[in-house]
């Protein structure tokens, strides 16, 4: 049985369908602040599955988790809040919930035995690239309280692991994108901040609002590693295989290794879209380097993981779960 924080989300909600489809029992533990219960209803026709709500800055709520589910053998986190600009606006939110959150729950993994997490980091860990593409070497320098949020729980996990032997794998992912192949589940937040969501989502009435051409790239626009939900989901699987066969702590880039621009997913969604998308130019946003870019051999050497699904497929799925999501809140 696997616990999975945030598994309401739209990461740990593809996580969830992957071990649900592979007959892996789960409990999700989920605040629905973020998270969206109609995603838990959906994954419920999937699978052996019981949803508990509660939050983890309510150490009672996590350590209830353990206490009536004994036999929990690992815990995949997600739960976190994860918007930069509302970090650097409100760090007192970000630090409070993600290094307190995931205080509570470590101790009470301990409180109850269980010495096994994969975690949900982020590239926002290194912070402005000193090189790319970039491996698990490079510097860890995050400029907005989001990414020092989650560096700071990688620390904490050392350290926690160096005493008391609780051993975690943090996964850095890059820019994920994408829905489940079956448009069962996929991307919903409220507000959407993501790219390929608001290319697609734009209409005659509210054009794509494209931030700075001018970047130090071929075409001028921003450039970033697109890896697919379900290629994510699949490296939180082996991930946990990783560590039920003895793997020690460590720390995975998940990227394709190949960057795409702004203007290269802008193009690829209205050919998926097959329709011109409205688009207006404004100035560059402060803070966004011009190519963030995985090395991700690390992982496929340690875990056997590899991205199978171009960023063409990304959009495609992400097309169909918009329209297949429209039509669920029409009924």
């Amino acid at each position: 049985m696997i616990l999975v924080t945030g598994g309401a989300g739209y990461v740990g909600s593809h996580l969830v369908m992957a071990l649900l489809e592979k007959n892996i029992d789960v409990i999700v533990f989920d605040s629905l602040e973020l998270g969206h219960i109609e995603t838990i209803e959906t994954l419920k026709q999937y699978g052996n599955l019981k949803f508990i709500k509660g939050n983890l800055k309510n150490i009672d709520d996590i350590r209830g988790v353990f206490m009536s589910n004994k036999g929990i053998e690992a815990v995949v986190h997600f739960a976190a809040y994860s918007q930069v600009a509302e970090s650097v606006k409100n760090p007192q939110k970000y630090y409070y919930n993600n290094v307190y959150g995931t205080l509570n729950l470590l101790n009470a993994m301990l409180e109850f035995d269980v010495k096994k997490i994969v975690f949900s980091s982020t590239a926002a860990t290194y912070g402005e690239p000193v090189y790319t593409p970039i491996d698990e070497k490079h510097p860890q320098n995050p400029i907005n309280p989001y990414g020092m949020t989650k560096l700071m729980i990688e620390r904490i996990m050392d350290d926690y692991d160096k005493a008391y032997g609780l051993k975690s794998v943090r996964l850095r992912y890059f820019n994920v994108a994408g829905a489940d192949s079956k448009a069962r589940i996929g991307e919903w937040h409220e507000p959407e901040t993501h790219l390929i969501p608001n290319v697609l989502k734009a209409t005659s009435d509210k054009s794509f609002k494209m931030f700075g051409t001018d970047y130090d790239t071929a075409d001028g626009t921003c450039v970033r590693d697109y890896i697919n939900v379900e290629d994510l989901a699949k490296a939180h699987i082996l991930a946990l295989d990783y560590l039920n066969n003895g793997g020690e702590t460590n720390y995975f880039n998940l990227g394709t290794k190949t960057g795409n621009s702004v203007k290269e997913v802008f193009a690829v969604c209205e050919e998926v879209k097959n329709s011109k998308i409205p688009l207006e130019i404004y100035p560059r946003r402060e803070g966004d380097p011009a190519t963030l870019v995985a090395d991700n051999s690390k992982a496929k050497s340690m875990l056997n993981w590899k991205p199978v699904h171009n960023l063409e497929y990304s959009v495609k799925t992400a097309y169909e779960w918009e329209n297949a999501f429209k039509n669920k809140i029409a009924k």
